[in-house]
């Protein structure tokens, strides 16, 4: 196990700058998801930790010692890739025992080490098998095992689940977390899907950009967004959001709703803000904003509803058991679920 630590990380590619200055401590064993859409600079910065790009300015530590300048071989690291990177022409043993093999480790070691990561993954059948005769699942389970007989200080994964269907990637995400738990092996999980980050971090870092949005928690973000980005890409369905102004220590909404928050921060009249509010947290009832409805998703124990305010923003609920009206939908906004963003910057205001 190891320690990483990046800091002030910039890339740029000719006269792209694609990271701003990413500043990251993880702890010994600790997963850390790093999550974002396509383009924010995810997977750069995990190649700059493996040694496979190099960094414009910055530093890379691992274990406490800086490694920014070392080539992948000298950095004691192991990487899970989208499409395995199995060599087609080895078994399986072949290829899990390969990295083994050009560090001069002694057959009988080796054979040792292979075995032991076959049990642990459940592969030990298929030990003799190449690849071409292995399903998509079973192949994931090779290039992890790849992985862990080399017993490295990091384990990076880039996208490892992205090829698999959806039934296998439920399956597959399980054991990752199950494996990086009895391994106890620090580890970087590079994914765009917002549900794998939820449930395999420790902590997820928010890409947006080439910048870290935010660093914390899976449930701290979902809770706390630090901004509208990041409370728009965590959470399915998305956050609403929706105008309004300062006025009296409550907001006032565009379409005329006066709502009054728990802990309203001192801004003055006419500031202009942000309202959030999860299409879960919405709940049917007098007195609150009217939903036009245009599209009903039934999902058995629960249907997403969406439409249109007066206004014309869109609005979804994700509502309890089934949705049969048609017509108008008077929504509640209740005031523990609120988020209150500056309009200008997106920033969040308050705790």
């Amino acid at each position: 196990m190891a320690t990483l630590k990046l800091t002030d990380i910039k890339k740029q590619f000719g006269t792209t700058q694609v990271l701003h200055g990413v500043d990251l401590n993880v702890a010994e064993g600790e997963m850390i998801v790093i999550v974002g859409a396509s383009g924010c600079g995810k997977s750069t910065l995990l190649r700059i930790v493996a040694g496979l790009e190099f960094a414009t300015s910055g530093q890379v530590d691992i274990g406490g010692q800086d490694v920014t300048g070392l080539d992948p071989a000298e950095r004691d690291v192991a990487m899970v890739f989208q499409n395995y990177a199995l060599y087609p022409h080895m078994s399986v043993f072949q290829n899990m025992a390969y990295g083994l093999k050009i560090r001069r480790m002694a057959p009988e070691d080796i054979r040792k080490r292979v075995a032991q990561a076959a049990a642990l993954l459940g592969i030990e059948a298929l030990l003799e098998r190449r690849p071409r005769e292995l399903s998509g699942g079973q192949r994931q389970r090779v290039a992890m095992g790849r992985a862990i007989v080399r017993e490295p200080k990091l384990f990076l994964f880039d996208e490892p689940l992205s090829n698999l269907d959806a039934k296998l990637r439920v399956q597959m995400r399980a054991e990752i977390k199950r494996l990086q738990r009895r391994l106890g092996v620090t580890s970087l999980f590079v994914t765009h899907d917002q549900v794998e980050a939820m449930t395999l971090g420790d902590r997820l870092v928010v890409m947006h950009q080439g910048h870290a949005a935010q660093v914390a928690t899976p449930m701290e973000i979902w809770s706390r967004p630090a901004d509208t980005y990041v409370a728009s890409f965590i959470g399915s369905p998305a956050m609403n959001f929706l105008p309004g102004t300062m006025e009296g220590g409550a907001v006032r909404l565009d379409l005329g709703l006066k709502l009054h928050l728990p802990a309203t921060p001192a801004l003055a009249d006419g500031h202009k803000v942000t309202l959030g509010i999860r299409p879960e947290h919405l709940c049917p009832g007098a007195g609150g904003i009217t939903m036009n409805l245009e599209l009903l998703e039934p999902l058995g124990s629960e249907t997403v509803a969406h439409g249109r305010l007066p206004d014309g923003t869109e609005l979804t609920a994700r509502l309890p058991g089934e949705v049969t009206t048609e017509g108008p939908l008077s929504l509640l906004l209740p005031s523990e679920h609120l988020h209150l963003f500056d309009a200008a910057t997106g920033k969040r205001i308050g705790a």
